[in-house]
């Protein structure tokens, strides 16, 4: 008796659903014994995440603002991933966004609100882009893997940040913190009645995972996206460019995430300093694999760990546990989703 395994050649829209639910379902109980070996109550720890990141109007308004850079992160990673290229510098890409656009705001204070935000935005995307482009074309031209350039990307753009924090954008009124003086009114995001919900920034997410959804699955070029990722040698033989593919998929990638860079100072922060970003680049790699790559699916898992994210913080308050116990959740769930991925891609046979 042998196992042996043969690729699916279709996979159930069914199975997809169900596995994706599973994924999630089955990683509870293998988080629930850490959590008992950290001689915390399983269900009380789970009941705390639950309640404190949906059991109030505070708990919720504060898991749609973790959404927010998600969505933007995950849906831009979804689509070099449908090409099988693995963008890991999500988070170098956010903070490039954040950082171009603090430089317009801090050098036009005075500009109105109707042309300096939309600046600021532009300027986000654009940086975001470029940072993106130099591992896609060092991939395309070189054959440079871009999981390690990508990965190493992140910590330029982090030292970057560090520097202009520390050094030549450091606020003169901030007491010596590493911190950019406030963003003048103009360059403030509006939030949603008493919450900090920056609803423009919301809006740009959902209205990006729907224009994305559009790009991969209605046009010529989600249609090349697609066979580079499914079948590259039929691709070679279709004569679709593989530098072409590679340098959209990356700019639109690293151009979402900066808009999220844009969103998290200008909605947020009202300022740049360290910090301006609790890991969404990497948390969005998760969004984006258990969403299975779906922009529209992917607004609703950044939603599930906006709420990781939000009872993170309660039970590190509650509980004493550290926050990186919320880490261990993502790290369990991405196990069972790319297990549960096998299993979609493969069916297993026993032979006699």
């Amino acid at each position: 008796m042998r196992i042996k395994l043969e690729k699916r050649t279709v996979v159930p829209k069914w199975m997809v659903v169900v596995v994706s639910i599973l994924s999630v379902l089955l990683s509870l109980p293998v988080i629930a014994v850490i959590f008992k070996l950290k001689g915390v109550d399983p269900i009380l720890a789970y009941k705390k995440i639950f309640t404190g990141a949906f059991g109030s109007t505070y708990g919720l308004s504060e898991t749609v603002v973790k959404a927010i850079p998600l969505i933007l992160c995950g849906v831009g990673l979804a689509i070099p991933f449908r090409a099988l290229i693995w963008n890991i510098g999500a988070e170098g890409q956010l903070l490039i966004g954040a950082i171009v656009s603090t430089g317009i705001a801090l050098k036009f204070p005075d500009w109105p609100a109707y042309i300096l935000l939309p600046t600021m935005f532009i300027v986000g995307f654009i940086g975001g882009a470029v940072w993106g482009m130099i591992p896609g074309f060092l991939r395309a031209k070189l054959r440079a893997n871009e999981v390690i350039t990508t990965l190493m990307l992140n910590y330029i753009a982090y030292k970057l940040l560090e520097y202009l924090v520390y050094g030549p954008w450091k606020g003169k009124e901030e007491w010596g913190f590493p911190y950019t003086s406030k963003f003048s009114p103009s360059a403030q995001l509006p939030r949603l009645f008493n919450t900090r919900i920056h609803y423009p920034t919301l809006i740009l997410g959902l209205v990006l995972a729907i224009l994305t959804y559009i790009l991969i699955y209605r046009t010529k070029w989600g249609y090349e996206i697609r066979v580079v990722g499914e079948n590259p040698e039929a691709a070679n033989y279709a004569g679709i460019s593989h530098l072409k593919v590679i340098l959209l998929v990356m700019a639109l990638s690293g151009g979402f995430a900066g808009l999220a860079g844009v969103g998290e100072v200008a909605g947020i922060q009202h300022r740049l300093r360290l910090g301006i970003s609790p890991g969404y680049g990497y948390t969005a790699i998760i969004v984006a694999w258990l969403g299975r790559l779906h922009p529209l699916a992917i607004v609703l898992t950044s939603l599930l760990f906006g709420g990781l994210l939000v009872g993170g913080d309660m039970i590190q308050v509650a509980l004493g546990l550290p926050f990186a116990a919320i880490d261990i959740f993502n790290g369990v769930i991405l196990f069972f989703v790319l297990a549960g991925d096998f299993i979609m891609k493969y069916k297993i046979r026993i032979l006699r």
